[in-house]
């Protein structure tokens, strides 16, 4: 059993929890993912490691709950347990000193990007941070962003904080600057496709986590199987970081949303205790 040791609440829909969890957190590296299961009865949610505490054998996780699962995961407090949280997975984010970097992360994508920004940083890497949401209310890790960024940008859709508009925009005017080594984007799968097509023409290498379309993260399923670079691969098992210019875009749109339909089905049964007889 793994204790939530602490829990943060950024906006009603948007998590976090500190999992003690010592054996992950020996051996976690940046842009590695677990697997938790609420109970014997619940389904299997990979999530990307926003931070890791070594000493302390702490993992943290950010999450928003857009499910039947996320949403019971989010009803949990401090001083319980989860049944299963397994990990690291994942290959781990290759850290280098690439000179002038670029991480970028909207959404609930910021928590991902954080430990790689700060593992960039670490390396002796210029590290330009950029996140985004889509009202003020979805942002978070502001603070934590500027301390390990040389530079932070913030935008949000609605312009209720920071700039009004999108991440990439940003973007642009960061790659104009010139000398970009490095871009790395998070984020929902619409926003990594727009910061790839943003670095495509200028040719600079873009690193994209395909961790929003992962299921079971074993590579059994199949669910996250995509085509980069005419290839097939397994987000789970082959990244979940892949080269955003090699990326089958189109195919990962799919794979995003093929489970919806099942999804709104497990949240009205929830709803209404299963026990009705109309599922």
């Amino acid at each position: 059993m793994y204790q939530i040791v602490r829990k943060e609440v950024f906006s009603p829909t948007i998590k976090l929890m500190d999992i003690k969890a010592p054996d992950v957190a020996r051996k976690v590296q940046a842009g590695q993912f677990i697997i938790l299961r609420i109970d014997e009865h619940g389904e299997r949610i990979p999530l990307t490691v926003a931070d890791f505490d070594r000493e302390k054998g702490i993992i943290t996780i950010i999450f928003q709950e857009v499910g039947y699962s996320t949403i019971a995961l989010g009803k949990l407090e401090a001083g319980q347990y989860l049944l299963d949280f397994v990990g690291p997975l994942g290959e781990a984010t290759q850290v280098e000193n690439f000179g002038k970097v670029v991480c970028v992360g909207g959404g609930v994508g910021i928590a991902p990007v954080y430990p790689i920004a700060r593992a960039l940083k670490e390396a002796g890497n210029e590290v330009i941070s950029i996140i985004g949401a889509r009202t003020k209310e979805l942002l978070f890790w502001e603070e934590e962003m500027k301390a390990i960024s040389d530079r932070l940008f913030v935008a949000t859709d609605d312009g209720s904080y920071g700039r009004k508009g999108f991440v990439t925009d940003i973007l642009k005017e960061v790659i104009a600057e010139g000398n970009v080594a490095r871009v790395w984007g998070i984020g929902p799968v619409v926003m990594m496709r727009a910061v790839s097509e943003v670095t495509r023409p200028s040719g600079i290498k873009t690193i994209v986590s395909m961790n929003p379309i992962m299921v079971d993260g074993t590579g059994m399923c199949g669910a996250c199987r995509i085509s980069v670079g005419n290839e097939t691969k397994f987000a789970c098992v082959d990244g979940p970081e892949f080269d955003g210019h090699l990326v089958d875009w189109d195919l990962a749109l799919r794979r995003s949303i093929m489970y919806k339909d099942e999804e709104k089905r497990a949240m009205a049964k929830g709803q209404c205790g299963g026990g009705c007889g109309c599922h």
